[in-house]
């Protein structure tokens, strides 16, 4: 079996290139990068991938491409993914998540494929969410309050929409919160975590720039997360939606905490005007019974194994 990861260099999907590797031998691991992809992520998996450049912009790159690695799965996880670089360049986020979606359907009809296509939304789909549709289910409005949301809607919808028209089997995952080794310093987690060692290491005075810390998020380890993506192809229905989500909360300010408790560093908690949105979503809850009742799903590994692993990361890397 052909599998075809776009995003393969990512933090999502790098774990997915090594859950595959190591639990599902017949697969053949493609992934799509483009000129500038930065590969750390993926250099241990050197001669085990298989790589193609294309970019979700260009059909004629993706066009070839696909028809090099003639998928039977594509797990399509690359994107404009931060959330706050949406507010200084929709236009770009929407050129990456929704128009380079169009172009990847667009490539796959051309070429005749028929592939389970597995897309990666986003909890952030949910938007504003009042006090009574919490947990969020499936069938929760889509209220979204970022450029980023907006063009994850987008994607959610064309997925739905390219299944209705012209039968592609796609399958539309929105994934909470989730982290673990290899999270982009610039999401919230990560960013902590390298701040700790920062300190840990006299790099940095001892302190802690934050923003928000009341919002409430869903975590889950990315390495349950990629299982949950190969689930919803092998069990999941075409056309349908589910929510992968540990259906637990935990505030920023009681993540900063956890992560404080594993060092031995004391430092000041300090607000950072520029890391606090024009809007926010005070809570994200899954509500993940119907993913869970299809596929058999549930998360594994611990918080606090998660984030113990992610400042081990950053402790050797800083």
């Amino acid at each position: 079996m052909n599998v075809l990861i776009t995003g393969i260099t990512g933090f999502a999907g790098s774990h997915l290139a090594d859950y595959l590797l190591a639990h599902h031998p017949g697969v053949r691991v493609h992934g799509l990068v483009r000129w500038r992809s930065r590969m750390d992520n993926v250099a241990h998996l050197q001669g085990k991938i298989h790589l193609h450049e294309a970019d979700l912009k260009d059909i004629v790159s993706l066009k070839k491409a696909l028809a090099e690695a003639k998928p039977d799965r594509i797990f399509h996880l690359a994107a404009q993914s931060f959330v706050p670089s949406s507010w200084k360049l929709p236009a770009e986020t929407f050129m990456i998540n929704a128009v380079g979606e169009v172009n990847l359907f667009e490539a796959v009809l051309a070429l005749g494929l028929d592939p389970r296509i597995q897309v990666a939304g986003s909890s952030e789909e949910y938007g504003h969410v009042n006090p009574d549709e919490v947990p969020m289910k499936e069938t929760n409005p889509l209220r979204p309050l970022s450029p980023y949301a907006v063009s994850k809607v987008a994607q959610d919808l064309l997925a739905y929409q390219y299944w209705k028209s012209y039968g592609l089997k796609t399958v539309r995952t929105r994934g909470f919160n989730h982290t673990g080794p290899r999270r982009g310093e610039v999401f919230v987690t990560s960013n902590f975590a390298r701040q700790i060692a920062e300190v840990e290491k006299s790099r940095k005075e001892p302190v802690i720039f934050v923003g928000n810390l009341e919002a409430k998020r869903d975590f889950t380890d990315v390495r349950d997360i990629v299982r949950a993506y190969w689930l919803a192809l092998e069990k999941g229905e075409p056309g349908d939606v589910y929510n992968i989500g540990s259906g637990r909360t935990i505030s920023m300010r009681e993540m900063l905490d956890l992560l404080l408790s594993m060092s031995k560093v004391k430092v000041e908690v300090r607000v950072d005007p520029e890391r606090l949105r024009p809007s926010d979503v005070p809570i994200l809850l899954a509500d993940p019974a119907k993913f869970r009742a299809q596929t058999g799903w549930a998360p594994e590994i611990p918080l606090e194994k998660t984030f113990a692993d992610l400042l081990d990361y950053w402790r050797a890397r800083v």
